[in-house]
């Protein structure tokens, strides 16, 4: 019995060397996969925003102070579609001249600029939406973990930044209120 005992605990032994070796080397694939699938957003990031169709739909909007507030990602959002786009606030209430609680600014694509950088994972775009309710231009900023970040400045001196995803045109849930005039 004794001698059963001390192979098992030397079997025991044994798996747990093995198991720290393949945990090392799991941890070198797992780097690799993760540089592997960066590389892919990337790439799919870049068809979005060259094809121009994609949603950015907001968790967060942030003022020029700072503040920022959590907000519903389906009436929160800045699509782009080829030359159309939407840039869309709200709250849950409903209540405001959208009704989605906010403001809905509807316009054409104008001064379409991106800047790619493939060694940071990054891309830079900047547009203007020209709407009935105003001129906006956005500094749109997403990186290959599909963080994206959008400062929109008006006719007036504030700005307000929608930070959330993109997501494609087919795959986005987000509702769009009316449109304001």
């Amino acid at each position: 019995m004794e001698a059963a005992t001390i192979i098992f605990f030397l079997g025991m032994l044994i798996l747990s060397v093995n198991a720290g070796a393949q945990e090392k080397l799991t941890r070198e694939e797992k780097k690799e996969a993760r540089k592997a699938q960066l590389a892919y957003n990337y790439h799919i990031i870049d068809s979005l925003l060259m094809t121009r169709k994609f949603v950015l739909e907001a968790d967060w909007l942030r003022d020029k102070y700072g503040n920022q507030v959590n907000v519903p990602s389906g009436i929160n959002f800045v699509r782009v579609d080829g030359e159309n786009g939407v840039l869309q606030t709200g709250t849950s209430s409903g209540i405001g001249s959208n009704g989605v609680g906010g403001e809905t600014a509807e316009g054409s694509v104008d001064n379409w600029r991106i800047t790619k950088n493939f060694k940071n994972m990054n891309f830079t775009v900047e547009f203007h939406i020209l709407s009935r309710i105003g001129n906006f231009q956005i500094f749109l900023t997403v990186n290959a973990e599909n963080i994206a970040n959008a400062t929109i400045s008006g006719n007036g001196p504030g700005k307000l930044t929608w930070s959330g995803h993109l997501n494609t045109l087919n795959n986005s849930t987000v509702f769009k209120g009316q449109n304001t005039y």
